[in-house]
């Protein structure tokens, strides 16, 4: 795989990961590569604050994306890991430095939008519009071709899968926006738990990349990423990256520059979504530091070029 100049690999890691217990023993020849992934907007930008910051707004707001994500870099540079860096496009026109220096420290540019709306309140053509504007921004600043995308608040589902073909026909490779669990904003729990590829009606596809779950009774639970690693405790997450590792699947680890930020200023909105934002915040870098440390990430770019190759061998031998 390729990983930039700024990451060098760290062969120890795949003995230490089993050792800490990761993989069982049986699998301890073949320790999974998971996926690490970080989606680059600012504490104003997020869904819970919608119905109180309008997007007029945002620039009257004290940016602190800047310094949290170069801190971000600090980290994974720290325990030399590859990330893919789902950039708001409202940010790489303000930030066009922030989104090279990303480049430059060998991670992985994908999309996250432009003005971080959910898929499914979009038409199709105003869907296509904020995407393009989006990826022309992110791939000007960092001068390298965007395939990623991830929708706002995960909003790709049963009733917005038209958003997948828009996708494909403006260069994406992947996608990684549908959650297969239920959940009071996003969802689609009747989708696969893990990579697979969506037939599209112009006969091409896209790979589907989900966010992670563990299956317990018979319902599928979001693990290890954004509130889940923050609001959960951290056995439960090495418990469900356990999980999804003896089934032989990557872990999918999500999270935003806001969540390594405490001291982040403070906006007014439901109590719900206040505990959603704020709760766990000052535990966050400390449990990404566990995780950096016992398991192996790579670039989701990675990911799919490898897992289209193996698709396309065992099709080969069928």
């Amino acid at each position: 795989m390729t990983q930039g100049p700024a990451i060098e690999a760290q062969p120890s890691r795949d003995k230490e990961a089993t050792e800490r217990g990761s993989v069982s023993a049986q699998d301890a020849a073949t320790v999974v590569c998971d996926l690490l992934s970080i989606d680059v907007e600012d504490y104003f930008h997020v869904e819970a604050f919608a119905g109180t910051v309008s997007r007029s707004e945002w620039p009257g707001f004290q940016s602190r994306v800047r310094r949290n994500t170069e801190r971000i870099l600090e980290l994974l540079a720290e325990y030399k890991v590859p990330a893919t860096f789902f950039v708001l496009g409202w940010v790489a026109e303000r930030e066009p430095a922030l989104v090279r220096a990303i480049a430059e420290a060998g991670h992985e540019l994908a999309c996250h939008s432009h003005l971080h709306r959910r898929v499914f309140t979009l038409a199709p053509e105003e869907f296509r519009e904020d995407l393009c504007r989006a990826k022309g921004a992110i791939e000007h600043a960092g001068g390298m071709p965007v395939y990623g995308f991830r929708a706002p608040t995960f909003s790709i589902g049963r009733n917005s899968l038209w958003a997948l073909q828009v996708l494909a026909e403006e260069g994406f490779l992947y996608d990684s926006s549908i959650f297969p669990i239920r959940h009071d904003l996003y969802g689609m729990p009747e989708a696969p738990r893990f990579t697979w590829e969506h037939a599209l009606p112009d006969g091409g596809s896209i790979v589907e990349v989900p966010p992670s779950t563990v299956r317990l009774f018979r319902t599928n639970l979001g693990v290890a990423g954004g509130g889940y690693l923050r609001h959960l405790p951290m056995w439960y997450t090495h418990y469900g990256m356990r999980r999804i590792h003896q089934e032989r699947q990557p872990a999918n680890v999500y999270f935003h520059p806001w969540e390594l930020d405490p001291d982040q200023p403070r906006i007014g909105a439901s109590w719900k979504s206040s505990l959603r934002h704020y709760r766990g915040l000052e535990k966050m870098e400390p449990r990404l530091r566990r995780l950096l440390a016992r398991n192996r990430f790579g670039r989701m770019i990675d990911h799919v070029r490898e897992w289209r190759q193996r698709e396309a061998q065992q099709a080969r031998t069928r």
